[in-house]
């Protein structure tokens, strides 16, 4: 038996499909469950890259220290004043949702402003496309969206050999 149980209800990203529709940016103020520090050296910079590329918003800011970024709920992004920034992107990357119909877009939009940032479009084995883009601070970040769901697809096997149940499938199942 499995301990795995659906709780999508606790999410903002919705189901995935071809009529999947994203949540309007949230601009309510909660305890962040997690966030990410990025520091930089041109907050206004960073703010343009994160805004018109990624598809952020400000939320608030601390002028010259701080700026709080925000999509949809829980992703949280502070760009924070620093003195310098890595020279290289580091190994770890954070990834932050969408949905399928963003992934082009968003990749179009950060290569309009950094053309050699942007590796991707590509599909996973976990069934998602993701788009990574180096942004102006060294941080890599992933932008993943699920694809449909095809239950006799190459993902489904791999999913299935993962232990995870194809949705509507039983226990761990998603209905929709």
């Amino acid at each position: 038996m499995s301990d795995y149980y659906d709780a999508f209800e606790i999410s903002p990203v919705p189901a995935p499909g071809p009529d999947a529709v994203p949540p309007e940016p949230f601009r309510g103020i909660y305890g962040m469950p997690a966030f990410v520090n990025v520091p930089t050296t041109d907050l206004a910079a960073s703010v343009e890259f994160w805004t018109r590329g990624l598809g952020f918003f400000e939320l608030f800011g601390v002028p010259g220290t701080l700026v709080h970024l925000r999509r949809w709920a829980f992703q949280d992004v502070l760009l924070v004043a620093a003195p310098s920034v890595p020279e290289q992107p580091p190994a770890m990357s954070f990834s932050f949702s969408g949905v399928l119909d963003q992934v082009d877009s968003l990749a179009a939009a950060c290569r309009a402003l950094r053309p050699d940032a942007v590796d991707g479009p590509r599909d996973t084995p976990w069934n998602t496309r993701d788009v990574e883009v180096v942004t102006p601070e060294n941080a890599r970040v992933v932008l993943t969206a699920a694809k449909p769901f095809d239950p006799a697809g190459q993902e489904a096997r791999n999913l299935a050999a993962m232990g995870i149940t194809p949705p509507g499938d039983g226990p761990g199942g998603r209905h929709g």
